[in-house]
């Protein structure tokens, strides 16, 4: 009888028959069909205990260096998966597997019925089983999350079916990045300057225009412009961060707007900091509330904030300042430039901005600006720059018609060969997708289905053939395609470009000129004919050349002939395109923000957008948005404006440095008491009327309007609680917020409670005097006497002839004493 053994030489026997097992499976799924080699030793003869152990030892390390290949982790997982089980079971299959008797008298009684001997068929089953159950388990993880999406989003599945055969492929990615990639030396509009006029000429300009001090020490370093030394000084970052969405929020854009996902990209997002949200809070009410003062008293607090910059940059602009508007949207661009840190970056071509984040729309308002305002400038290289930058952001929606400068920019700037490359890496994909209908860019914005890019690319051609090409076939070949797919563009360019077309050719239905869309069946048509016009506008003069003009008729001449007879349709895949709102209203935020240039174009645009109110801030969001500026947006901020409110004591010196005079400042002091419906027009009390006065004399224009209108200011007599003028007090209220507005609704009055509850603070509140001094210390850096002139006229306008008498107590030396030495009187 064989002696027992024990744990770990029980351990090494189990372990030995798995191996075994193993070895005869692999072998049998090798050699099928023949028969098996067993790779178990035949039986041998009972033998003594410790002969036995020592031949199983034998065997061991034979398998054991048979089995060198198989990695050290999954043998200790199987090691310790074995140890685990029941130590009952373990010694049956080695008697079993030694001893040729059928029975063993003494072991019986310990092995359990069930597990104690299984036969080979049933342990190579069990095995195949526990092999099946480790692959599954190997792919657990990406089946629950498929299965988990599948459910979340029933159509996601079948978008990823679709979405696996025409997949962009990494060369195409990384050669639209190459396209994309903005060149940084380019986007320095005063060099461009410098190279037509001089640079002498554009110092000697720059230092005329310059005007104030000096703000900065040392200036920023910056690559979308160049920082003056008059801007404020800056801080990092100013409340903007920029981070990488996640899979998650990527998957959920690719589902919103119906894409296949793309290789290569990077899609980020601006978020903005609890300050810069409530900053931005107070810049809405101030929309609402039609009180351009309210934009210098935001950027006081924060000069960087970008979302006033551009309203005040729109502010001058109409007032047609335009180097003072250009200067502003300068600013905005500095501001959300020291946001873009760490991977994302211009050069790359790849980092994309979401654009149904409202945080990244100011951004892109801010450039498209800029791209107008260059071209205005003649800077056609920094603009097309722009452009480009402008279109990597976001390529595939094209939110503000970046693709609607570069037709034209291209040309002007001697970029042809980029506008080439651009059309030849879209053009395997477009034919593809009219085909057969499959393509990575389906749903999304393809340069090579708009007007302008396709008579571009023609009159590309046609420049890099050159004069010695007397045929310019290649080019006459890229015009017919043109004029075959967008023929209402070849009336319009010849008005524009003052190019003669026959008679014939002029009455041809294909030519038909539509000034509004009243005659036409479907946006997609009116956006169709839109961009035709858009296009002969702007780009007539690149055609007007003698060789051009004779080249686009006598090819028009040849072409003609061979268009349909009925009213031209758009090709289908330009109609499917536009048919979606997301990129019909591309094209119409562009034409809003170039409202100066593209009024013409109205007619094009539906009445619901047009008669839908807009916000200069936020033209036209997009029906895809997912933040905008509302309630939920501005939840839980605070009233940065009213957040420090002064103290009695500190408003009574600040009054006192502001008007030194005693005898104006108490008549200013009536005034501002009298008047109880001037504290909720200005929360920052007595103080911040007297600035406002000061520096936005129209404003007070207005209310003294508004206040002669509801009492009149003639009284000489006052009464006590009763307006100056016999004005009955608290009835006045100049209010611009639109009371059936949804976004202020329930803004206004925290704004009236800062300026109530100073009006009603008591006079001896105790405070320290430590915080009281560096309060003060504080504001001495932004107070400045009024000029006393200044000062008796708005004592006057509003008091009438009776603060006369008493404005004439101050001596004349006082006044001399007071004046402002620097002239502004």
């Amino acid at each position: 009888m064989p002696p027992r053994l024990n744990k770990r030489q029980l351990r090494e026997l189990e372990e030995l028959e798995a191996l075994k097992t193993d070895a005869k499976k692999d072998a049998e799924e090798q050699s099928e069909g023949s028969s098996p080699v067993s790779p178990v030793a035949p039986p041998k003869p009972a033998v003594g205990g410790f002969a036995a152990l020592m031949a199983d030892q034998d065997d061991e390390s034979s398998e054991e260096e048979a089995a060198q290949t198989r990695s050290s982790k999954s043998k200790k997982k199987k090691k310790k998966k074995k140890t685990t089980a029941t130590p009952s079971t373990v010694p049956s299959p080695a008697p079993e597997a030694r001893s040729p008797e059928p029975t063993q008298e003494p072991e019986a009684p310990r092995e359990s019925p069930a597990p104690s001997g299984p036969s080979k068929k049933e342990r190579k089953a069990l095995k195949k089983q526990k092999a099946k159950e480790k692959q599954k388990d190997g792919m657990d993880d990406v089946d629950k999350a498929l299965a988990e999406l599948s459910l979340k989003y029933p159509d996601l599945k079948q978008q990823l079916a679709t979405a696996a055969a025409p997949s962009s492929s990494p060369a195409a990615a990384r050669s639209l990045a190459a396209l994309l990639a903005v060149s940084l030396q380019h986007l320095d509009s005063e060099a461009e300057l410098r190279k037509f006029f001089g640079s002498k000429v554009i110092s000697a300009a720059k230092a005329s225009s310059s005007s104030g001090p000096s703000r900065q020490s040392v200036l920023q370093r910056s690559n979308l412009t160049r920082p003056q030394p008059t801007w404020w000084p800056a801080q990092l970052r100013e409340g903007l961060s920029v981070r990488l969405l996640t899979p998650e929020e990527v998957d959920e854009g690719l589902r919103r707007h119906g894409w296949q996902p793309l290789h290569g990209e990077k899609i980020w997002t601006i978020e903005y900091s609890k300050k810069y949200r409530a900053i931005t809070f107070e810049f809405m009410r101030t929309v609402m509330s039609g009180d351009p003062e309210g934009f210098w008293q935001l950027l006081r607090v924060l000069p960087y904030h970008g979302d006033t910059l551009l309203q005040l940059s729109e502010v001058y602009h109409h007032r047609e300042e335009h180097s003072t508007a250009a200067d502003y949207v300068d600013r905005a661009l500095f501001t959300y430039e020291r946001a873009f840190v760490g991977a994302f970056n211009f050069t790359s071509g790849a980092n994309r901005l979401d654009f149904d984040h409202v945080e990244n729309r100011p951004f892109f308002l801010a450039l498209h600006r800029q791209v107008t305002d260059l071209q205005r400038r003649g800077c056609v290289r920094t603009a097309f720059e722009f452009a480009r930058l402008l279109y990597a952001l976001e390529p595939w929606t094209d939110p503000h018609g970046a693709l609607l400068h570069l037709d034209y920019l291209a040309i002007q700037a001697g970029m042809t060969q980029w506008l080439l490359d651009l059309w030849d890496l879209f053009e395997p994909d477009v034919e593809k997708e009219s085909k057969d209908g499959k393509s990575p860019y389906v749903r999304r914005l393809v340069p090579n289905l708009l007007p302008g890019i396709a008579y571009s690319r023609a009159l590309a051609l046609y420049i890099r053939e050159g004069s010695n090409d007397t045929e310019h076939q290649q080019s006459t070949e890229a015009l017919k395609e043109a004029i075959r797919k967008f023929p209402p563009v070849v009336p319009l360019l010849a008005d524009k470009a003052d190019i003669s077309l026959s008679g014939d050719i002029r009455g041809h239905p294909a030519f038909r000129i539509h000034p509004d869309a009243s005659s036409l069946r479907s946006g997609s048509h009116a956006i169709f004919h839109l961009l035709s016009h858009l296009y002969a506008q702007r780009s007539a003069s690149l055609w007007k050349p003698d060789g051009r003009a004779s080249w686009f008729a006598r090819t028009v001449a040849e072409t003609y002939n061979t268009l349909p007879t009925a009213t031209p349709a758009p090709p289908k895949l330009f109609f499917n395109r536009f048919e979606s709102p997301t990129l019909a209203w591309s094209v119409y935020r562009h034409v809003q923000v170039n409202e100066s240039t593209c009024r013409s174009l109205f007619p094009f645009v539906p009445r619901q957008i047009l008669d839908a109110r807009h916000l200069a801030c936020d033209p036209l969001p997009p029906s895809t948005r997912v933040t905008e500026y509302d309630a939920a947006f501005f939840r839980g901020v605070e009233d940065v404006l009213a957040a420090r409110p002064r103290s009695r004591r500190q408003e009574a010196r600040l009054l006192e440095r502001l008007v030194p005079d005693a005898a104006l400042r108490g008549q200013l002091l009536d005034l501002w008491n009298a008047h109880p419906a001037l504290a909720q027009r200005f929360p920052g009390g007595v103080v911040q009327f007297a600035q406002v006065a000061e520096q936005m004399p129209e404003v007070l224009e207005d209310m003294m309007v508004a206040l002669a209108g509801a009492g009149g200011v003639d009284a000489p007599q006052q009464r006590e609680g009763d307006m100056p003028g016999g004005m009955p007090g608290g009835e006045v209220m100049v209010n611009f917020v639109d009371p059936e507005d949804d976004v202020d609704s329930d803004v206004d009055e925290p704004a009236a409670q800062p300026a109530q509850a100073q009006a009603a603070r008591p006079r001896e509140e105790p405070e320290e005097e430590g915080e009281d001094d560096e309060e003060e210390a504080e504001e001495e850096e932004q107070v400045a006497p009024l000029p006393v002139r200044f000062v008796r006229s708005l004592v006057s306008r509003f008091w009438g002839g009776g603060a006369n008498n008493a404005a004439n107590e101050s001596s004349d030396d006082e006044e001399g004493q007071l004046r402002d030495t620097e002239g502004v009187d």
